[in-house]
């Protein structure tokens, strides 16, 4: 399974994008190689596409829908003079992503609640279509990506997003910067262990006064009520259940179950429980609010925390999950293991 954990930042890069997967291996064809740096070709698709305005912001891009391109396809529109993206680095970008069929804008890192995001280049670990858009381009590069569905999310599309099966999309990325990979590690995942409990087992808390009401299946899986009162400004975060495991760290990667509610309209916009089990990603990885109420908890615990639009998709809100710009949204997580970012 390919993992996209940009998106993780935003949970996409953003939450709603973490432990989000392709449903294909990449083909021979895709895999990448140690052979001087080969970009991927222009087409009669990106060279249609226009992307102007100040790199680092939130680009004006038009093109003629719909757009079906077969095969990946990418044109450097502003070529930077910093290093050059290789095989294997780790490329910091800004990128906005745009449904080639529709020409909607379906998510922008340019917002600053998401931020810029880390990639490493290498098909197996990201959407093909992203690692063949920035490989072989330098930093201060801007580049427009038209990429077919079997360099993105396949046959499964991406619901969340907004992208259909047969949904081509359009990537106008910024190269900001680019690093060494960091050396892997042999550590297991901690998806890995057999013995992972699927829910958290701490001592339950009673929550605070004002609070969602939180109550448990028998398997874990949770149902939040929301209370009749105006939603909070601030973020608020509380423990109902406290575990006795390893403190969770800023840039640590974590194990979790998870539901996200809309507290306007208390519908259940994403969740763990229904998609497979516990996911994994890194707490920097997700938006703002998420990632506070993850750092300092400790393994076994359950928190519910309640975040207002500036701690999570900001003004612009997250319409493909039902959420807008004035929207608190609520998350139970259930934290099941951390991995420390210095392992």
């Amino acid at each position: 399974m390919r993992k996209i954990t940009l998106i993780a930042a935003a949970a996409a890069v953003a939450l709603t994008l973490a432990g989000c997967a392709s449903s294909a291996a990449p083909s021979s064809s895709e895999t990448s190689t140690a052979a001087a740096c080969t970009p991927t070709a222009p087409g009669t698709n990106s060279a249609a596409v226009t992307a102007t305005g100040d790199l680092d912001t939130l680009p004006t891009t038009t093109f003629t829908t719909p757009l079906a391109a077969t095969a990946t396809e990418r044109t450097v529109t502003t070529v930077g003079t910093g290093a050059e993206v290789t095989d294997g680095s780790l490329a910091t970008i800004d990128f906005t992503l745009y449904n080639g069929t529709s020409g909607k804008q379906l998510f922008t890192t340019t917002d600053a609640e998401v931020g810029a995001q880390q990639v490493t280049v290498d098909q197996t670990q990201f959407l093909p279509g992203i690692v063949k858009a920035v490989e072989c381009s330098t930093v201060g590069s801007r580049i427009v990506a038209v990429v077919p569905p079997a360099d993105a999310w396949s046959e499964a599309g991406n619901s969340t997003l907004g992208v259909a099966a047969t949904d081509t999309v359009v990537f106008v990325i910024d190269v900001k910067d680019v690093t060494e990979a960091p050396a892997a590690t042999t550590a297991p995942s901690p998806t890995t262990d057999p013995n992972m409990p699927t829910r958290a087992t701490g001592a339950d808390q009673p929550a605070p006064a004002g609070f969602p009401t939180v109550t448990l299946a028998d398997d874990g899986t949770p149902t939040v009520t929301i209370p009749s009162t105006p939603a909070p400004t601030t973020l608020q975060m509380a423990t109902l259940k406290l575990g006795t495991g390893a403190v969770v760290g800023d840039g640590d990667t974590v194990t979790v179950q998870y539901q996200g509610v809309n507290w306007t309209t208390g519908a259940v916009f994403d969740e763990s429980w229904t998609k497979g089990g516990p996911t994994s990603f890194a707490t920097n990885q997700v938006i703002k609010g998420f990632g506070a109420a993850l750092v300092g908890a400790t393994v076994g615990s359950q928190v519910i925390v309640v975040i207002p639009p500036d701690q999570g998709y900001g003004t612009t809100g997250q319409s493909s999950a039902g959420i807008s710009g004035t929207d608190d949204i609520v998350f139970v997580v259930d934290i099941l293991a951390t991995a420390s970012a210095s392992q």
